[in-house]
């Protein structure tokens, strides 16, 4: 068993770089000639100056709103995918709404790498229990397991006695999903004496893996790793381990890929260590993101890991530089609880606060009523399962007492705890 995916993980940092920045210029010429909203977005600069970050930083930031505005305008990439991208292939749907297609070939999104680091396997069974419904996380690592030479269970989410049924007959030896749905199904599974020990390994992600959870799970003899990824681009960094199957600091970016730390709102880069937004350029010849800002944020972390992999690492997931904030693997941006608010005339204000309940993530709705008014809070939680797809409580708030700071969300989990 070999310790590393490819010998581009090994490859000495300065190396990396000059190869990035020498494929860079002739990607953005055939980018450009494929996709004429990426063209119409870059304007009038020359890809053959564009062979250094200095050259890539004076770029525009492309980031959520101004994506989908072009998408409107140009339904339904705005112009930025290949068109040969299109023929016989996916298309994704993520809250807003944004559309993605799936890329060229095997792995597309490049989770393959990160599985490999999280110690899957060619021959392994997966219980893959992300959504296969409309957005592209399930695939995103389905199509990597799959290119590994896994066998993959499409398991989705919900319906958890019928997966832990499956799981129990399958012996899958890995799963991938969300950080708390794996302590979901093995808790389920100790209730109706299910055995699901086949379970050794696990790569998560669409949440916080919060390190008290990550000790239930070594606990139970399971070792789990967590990668970070946006529909957009796929993987873009990801978990290594020790020998030992425990994991080392930080996250490692991804290879094919560009990622700069910028000052939030700005195109800027920041100092290495400084914290700022994640701003990512995919060498995906599908879909050419250039400088796609992910809204969120994190730092450089200084050094390389001791895996031996030598790809810059950084933090990981450090908060959003808005305030859409991802609850139960899904984005709720503020713009939802705008439409709450105007849906029902008797609200006046409302504040999303997003806590911990246990090791699961809970959101409670906080509205103040319009003058003379009382809301009802059940017409309310069906109005904000509704336009977030997600239930949460509602509580009942005296006028004037939401605090005047500009939060429409508000995220008060405990990420060290």
């Amino acid at each position: 068993m070999t310790a590393y995916f490819d010998n581009l993980e090994t490859r000495d940092p300065q190396q990396r770089e000059r190869d990035l920045f020498s494929t860079l210029p002739g990607f953005l010429v055939e980018a450009i000639e494929k996709a004429e909203g990426l063209r119409g977005w870059l304007g009038d600069c020359d890809p053959a100056t564009i062979d250094n970050r200095t050259a890539l930083a004076a770029l525009p930031v492309l980031r959520k709103p101004e994506l989908m505005q072009l998408q409107a305008a140009n339904p339904p990439f705005g112009g930025l995918a290949d068109p040969d991208a299109l023929i016989g292939n996916h298309v994704f749907m993520s809250p807003g709404p944004v559309w993605e297609p799936q890329g060229f070939g095997a792995d597309p999104w490049q989770s393959a790498r990160s599985l490999y680091a999280a110690g899957f396997r060619s021959g392994d069974i997966i219980h893959n229990s992300f959504s296969y419904h409309m957005t592209p996380g399930a695939f995103i690592l389905d199509e990597g397991a799959r290119a590994l030479g896994c066998l993959v269970f499409p398991a989705g989410i919900g319906n958890t006695e019928a997966q832990i049924q499956a799981a129990a007959a399958l012996k899958p030896a890995a799963f991938t999903g969300t950080p708390d749905y794996l302590k979901v199904l093995l808790d389920k599974a100790a209730e109706t004496d299910a055995d699901l020990s086949s379970i050794k390994r696990a790569m998560v992600s669409g949440g916080a893996l919060f390190p008290s959870l990550r000790e239930e799970y070594k606990s139970r003899c399971v070792s789990v790793l967590q990668s970070y990824a946006t529909a957009d681009v796929g993987i873009i960094a990801y978990e290594s381990a020790d020998a030992d199957g425990n994991p080392l600091p930080g996250m490692i970016l991804n290879e094919n890929m560009i990622v700069e730390i910028v000052r939030p709102g700005t195109g800027d880069p920041v100092a290495e260590g400084e914290v700022g937004e994640i701003v990512v350029t995919a060498l995906n010849p599908a879909y050419p993101l250039i400088r796609f800002g992910t809204g969120d944020m994190t730092a450089v972390l200084e050094g390389l890991s001791p895996c031996g992999r030598t790809g810059t690492r950084i933090r990981g997931w450090m908060g959003r530089a808005d305030q859409r904030t991802k609850v139960k693997g899904m984005f709720v941006d503020p713009k939802q609880v705008a439409a709450i608010v105007r849906r029902h005339d008797d609200v006046a204000k409302a504040r999303l606060v997003v806590e911990r309940d246990g090791d699961q993530d809970a959101m409670t709705l906080h509205v103040e009523p319009a003058p003379g008014t009382t809301p009802d809070a059940g017409a309310l939680a069906a109005s904000l399962a509704d336009i977030t797809k997600l239930k949460g409580k509602v509580t009942i708030a005296a006028q004037g007492s939401l605090p005047n700071d500009g939060k429409v969300i508000s995220d008060e989990r405990d990420y060290d705890a």
